[in-house]
């Protein structure tokens, strides 16, 4: 899910990379910019190979435990590392520059699964490795999710944000609506180990992307290297900034209560219900394509909608409606109608994910940037460890409640947040 920002002391654009001096940007299309398409690509084959990630690793968790809450804790083990590191994950972004700091986190990731690979092959993988990737795949997670939200304002001009954020977001969902379901039959046809090698390959296409890519120029820094701000006191002053604007602090309570109620029941319940209910890998990755089914369309509607009104109210909408769908999934356990629920979950939140990301890179200062999409993202996911535990105790007892009462706790809250005068819903 996206994020809002907190309002900065004048805003300014950030030149592209690409863009000559006097040149008309606004005129030029993303992909016309060699780094952003490079980019672009390297990021989209990346993203098809974890496809075939997303649908080894929980259906390996299973395998050697049979046990749900086995997999909440480790989809836990990744989600509490990236959640703890990620206010130093903006800092680092914004003192160095995000592209090393996305080129390293992309290099470990290929070893780490490439490692976990041929321990599957040669049926060796325990689960206590198991364990060790994901946290370190969380502590990777860390540093590059606002990395690569600070990237993008450094490559395009301004004036091209909304239609980069949506070509990057259209590519996500591509990969992820025609990715798992043929993922899935690959692992079932040759095998868990396979779909692993698929993935620790598919890093080399960002890595060779970012290697071409000449590094954005840093934000001014003091003069006085002296006076330079230590790293506890850039995280804090993330943190004041985000304190200081009432309609974002209000979005992130909805944030933290939507991903609570989203990332336990869909990382752990989907799975759960494909192996102990359907009995396929396959049924679980056609589950994640009808998800991003919908968000395809709701990401091109953002994207062509270029002054959307009442954002704020949109959001509320969206996370009540996603509340209602959770509790269809639980009542009604057939594949159809799953399917068709996901669908319309990902419709709602594509749309607002384009809108959201474009007002925060439009908005905040590129010098605060890196540390403010770093907080908004703690708050999106800071309580998505507790999520999969909970996920999990409740999937061992009763899989249909795990999707009710989260479906119901989301709607709740959702609809709360609209009473107040000032908050979310005052977003435009």
């Amino acid at each position: 899910m996206s994020t809002s920002p907190a309002p900065a002391s004048g805003s300014t654009a950030v030149p592209s990379l690409e863009a000559a001096p006097g040149a008309l940007p606004a005129l030029r299309h993303p992909l016309s910019l060699p780094h952003f398409r490079n980019l672009w690509l390297g990021s989209t084959i990346s993203l098809l190979g974890d496809q075939f990630y997303l649908i080894a690793l929980p259906w390996l968790v299973l395998q050697l435990t049979g046990s749900s809450l086995a997999l909440g804790t480790i989809l836990m083990a990744a989600a509490i590392p990236r959640t703890a590191l990620m206010l130093v994950g903006g800092a680092v972004t914004d003192r160095t520059s995000p592209r090393p700091v996305l080129l390293m986190a992309a290099a470990a990731r290929a070893v780490l699964v490439g490692t976990v690979a041929i321990l599957v092959w040669l049926k060796l993988i325990q689960l206590w490795q198991l364990y060790v990737l994901t946290v370190a795949f969380g502590i990777a997670d860390a540093f590059s999710f606002p990395a690569g939200a600070a990237l993008i304002p450094a490559l395009v001009p301004q004036q091209q944000l909304q239609s980069a954020n949506s070509l990057f977001q259209s590519s996500t969902v591509i990969t992820q609506m025609a990715g798992p379901a043929p993922a899935g039959l690959i692992i079932k046809r040759w095998g868990l180990a396979t779909g692993l090698f698929f993935d620790a390959l598919s890093f080399l296409a960002v890595i060779a992307a970012l290697f071409k890519m000449p590094s954005p120029p840093k934000a001014p820094q003091p003069a006085d290297t002296t006076a330079r701000p230590s790293m506890l006191s850039s995280i804090v002053a993330g943190l004041q900034a985000v304190r200081n604007d009432p309609p974002l602090m209000s979005l992130m309570v909805i944030f933290a209560t939507l991903n609570f109620c989203i990332a336990g029941p869909v990382g752990v319940g989907l799975a759960s219900l494909a192996k102990f209910r359907f009995g396929s890998e396959a049924i679980y990755g056609i589950f994640l394509s009808c998800f991003s089914g919908g968000l395809l369309p709701g990401i091109l509607l953002g994207g062509m909608v270029k002054r959307p009104r009442r954002r704020g109210l949109q959001f509320i909408g969206m996370s009540t409606l996603t509340g209602l769908e959770l509790i269809g999934i639980g009542l009604l356990l057939k594949p159809v109608a799953i399917g068709i629920l996901l669908a319309l979950m990902g419709l709602a939140v594509g749309f607002v994910n384009v809108q959201v990301n474009v007002w925060i890179q439009t908005r905040v200062d590129r010098a605060l940037l890196g540390r403010i999409m770093s907080v908004l993202m703690v708050c999106a996911v800071g309580l998505v460890p507790l999520s999969y535990a909970v996920s999990g105790l409740l999937a061992q007892e009763n899989l249909k409640g795990l999707f009710i009462a989260a479906g119901v706790t989301l709607a709740v809250i959702s609809l709360a947040t609209a009473i107040p005068s000032k908050g979310a819903r005052t977003i435009d």
